[in-house]
């Protein structure tokens, strides 16, 4: 199972190519993907988000939070940095679910199809 950060969700839905998109691609397509809630909450804090975009986010099975889960990502954050690398706090990413790039909400696919069995691939 994984769980993709904010950024990678909006790459995916961009159809950008980045191997993080890739693996999230995999990912969903073998049904292996958690949504985690303060990545949930920012990517429908956008109040342009198409309404066919936010129903299959919300279709995701979402990751439970344990005891101790905000001081371990703190702590790996820390970590992160330490090392020279970004580490974007959840609130912190600017870039919207829209824009040219972004496919209209009608030629996008609903997550229900990619964890049922409708036969629709993501990308080849």
């Amino acid at each position: 199972m994984i769980a993709a950060d904010t950024s990678t969700w909006i790459a995916f839905f961009a159809g950008e190519r980045g191997e993080d998109v890739q693996i999230l691609d995999k990912a969903l397509a073998d049904r292996q993907v958690l949504m985690v809630p303060a990545v949930l909450a920012e990517l429908l804090s956008d109040s342009q988000i198409p309404v066919s975009t936010a129903e299959s986010l919300k279709e995701l099975p979402l990751m439970q939070i344990e005891t101790g889960y905000w001081q371990r990502a703190g702590e790996l954050r820390a970590r992160v940095l330490a090392k020279g690398r970004k580490a974007r706090l959840g609130d912190a990413h600017r870039t919207k679910l829209r824009g040219p790039r972004h496919p209209p909400a009608d030629t996008r696919p609903r997550l229900s199809c990619v964890r049922g069995d409708c036969g629709f691939k993501f990308r080849d």
